[in-house]
């Protein structure tokens, strides 16, 4: 015997012995071949970007996507990309509205709404406040402004419903058409400012949670200031860096997603350092694009709040993102605004971190001495500020670039003093910059065994700090090193390794790494 429900029927599974079978939404290809079931083959393979649009607008749900495909059915003269915009352009539970009860998404949502408690049915609405996908018990208990204990059986009552999904130990999954049932429900059951201190909430305790993972990760950073957290919040607390850098990982899309959010609902005070807490992370995984996002919201943020300091920040992490993924004119612009607020402000540690950035942007332009003079100028205005990570972090800039120009013995010194200075502080992710650079300088002396060792310590360091993108870097120099030196399965691995990473980042050197996998690789460029 076989029994439906949208319910988990938990008591039938332990009285009766029942075995439970949860049915999940459909993946991109089964929601394809439903598509084509009932439209054909040919008129779904005419038009593969829309079906695709379709597919995540109706988040794989096969209700949804048989309302769609109705619609179509009935409308055989209708090109899907038309249907595809309306998903986009309208709302899209009116849409997915067959004008039926058994085929109307809104509908199939109300029946299980209507059998939650009052608290259940509150913590659905308050959940269209939050950007998804996903969210832990402390975003949801910090959402309902209840006590952990208090918040975990309302998450039970919601999965139970299969509302939410508890995909992992205290995570719990939803999708879009959810959170736009239930964001439609909170406007019209609960007051203005009954949503917008859920929505303080969830901002505070995402920021909390964000600078004091960043804090544990990278102790060395300058401190993020936050007063404390406000009522009703739930404050993470993280075992280590591990659990610390865990949580970013899993949490970056919805802090991005609330940097935006908070943009938008005039919340401009938790921009700021909401996009400076993620900052490195997104940084040291590649993901700048999410970076520009939350830049360009925090530059917009500081200007409404008039502070400029936080605006000078904003200018030169927008700018050298910018610049990490080619947009070279752009980052220009943001940095010069950014050095010339700081300049106004005689903030000496900004202007040195802006020159680091210069130097980053003179590089990818092939202006080697330029990069060098700001390399040696941050150099100055660290070393005169007693900043200790961005000396070292410096030095190795001047040294980089002077292998660049060709310099290796200056290379090496100046290189080596850093490595010293960053050893002393525990400074692995700069420890990691510097033996790629060493690495380099002795490539290109021919000594390639010691080059070999300074690239393999510089990977160890970028695998110990979640380095992705030095990681991929210093695989490819390591290749290029083993090549040079005869040695071509060890060579061929480590290029291999390397792609793997640069295409996991949709990163632009991905095709030259790949050129060389290539039965006659081109020479290592130099």
């Amino acid at each position: 015997m076989v029994i439906t429900s949208r319910n988990q029927l938990a008591g039938l599974v332990a009285v009766e012995g029942a075995v439970p079978l949860t049915l999940d939404q459909l993946t991109v290809t089964e929601a394809c071949h439903l598509l084509a079931g009932r439209l054909g083959a040919e008129r779904v393979g005419a038009e593969p970007d829309a079906v695709d649009e379709i597919v995540a607008a109706c988040v794989r749900l096969p209700l949804a996507l048989v309302i769609v495909a109705a619609r179509a059915a009935t409308h055989d003269g209708f090109p899907l990309a038309a249907l595809a915009a309306e998903l986009r352009d309208s709302r899209r539970l009116d849409v997915l509205d067959g004008g039926e009860p058994g085929a109307d998404v809104r509908a199939a949502f109300s029946w299980s709404y209507r059998a939650l408690s009052p608290a259940g049915a509150s913590f659905v609405r308050q959940l269209g406040l939050h950007p998804g996908p996903e969210l832990g018990v402390g975003a949801a208990a910090s959402l309902a402004g209840l006590p952990v204990d208090r918040v975990r059986p309302l998450l039970a009552e919601l999965s139970r419903a299969n509302l939410l999904t508890e995909h992992s130990p205290g995570r719990y999954a939803y999708h879009d058409l959810l959170r736009d049932y239930a964001e439609e429900l909170a406007q019209t059951c609960d007051p203005e400012p009954v949503r917008r201190a859920a929505l303080a909430r969830l901002l505070d305790y995402y920021l909390h949670a964000a600078v004091t993972a960043d804090r544990l990760v990278y102790p060395l950073r300058e401190v993020i200031a936050l007063g404390a957290a406000g009522d009703g919040v739930v404050v993470e607390s993280f075992t280590g860096e591990a659990s610390a850098r865990h949580w970013l990982a899993i949490e970056c899309l919805a802090l991005v997603a609330m940097a935006g959010l908070a943009a938008r609902t005039g919340f401009h005070r938790q921009v700021c350092p909401l996009a400076r807490a993620l900052s490195e992370t997104l940084d040291r995984t590649g993901q700048w694009h999410h970076r520009i996002a939350m830049q360009q919201a925090a530059v917009a943020a500081a200007v409404q709040l008039g502070d400029r300091g936080e605006e000078a920040h904003a200018h030169r992490s927008l700018g050298g993102a910018l610049v990490n993924v080619g947009r070279l004119a752009d980052g220009r612009t943001h940095l010069m605004t950014a050095l010339g607020l700081y300049e106004q402000l005689d903030h000496q540690l900004g202007q040195a971190h802006t020159h680091r950035n210069l130097s980053a942007l003179a590089e990818a332009q092939g202006r080697y001495a330029v990069a060098l003079e700001h390399g040696w100028q941050a150099y100055a205005q660290f070393e005169q500020a007693g900043h200790q990570l961005g000396t070292a972090r410096a030095l190795n800039i001047v040294g980089w670039n002077y292998a660049l120009l060709g310099r290796y013995d200056d290379a090496l010194a100046h290189c080596r003093r850093a490595l010293e200075y960053q050893r002393a502080i525990a400074d692995r992710a700069g420890q990691g910059d510097t033996l790629d650079s060493l690495g380099y300088a002795h490539h290109q002396r021919g000594e390639y065994g010691v080059a070999i060792e300074c690239f393999r310590g510089a990977i160890e360091a970028y695998r110990e700090v979640g380095g992705l993108l030095g990681e991929a870097q210093s695989l490819n120099r390591l290749g290029d090193c083993h090549h040079s030196a005869g040695e071509p399965e060890p060579a061929r691995s480590a290029w291999q390794e390397s792609l793997d990473i640069f295409e996991s980042l949709d990163h632009t050197d991905a095709a030259a790494v790949r050129a060389k996998l290539e039965p006659d690789p081109p020479p290592p460029a130099r």
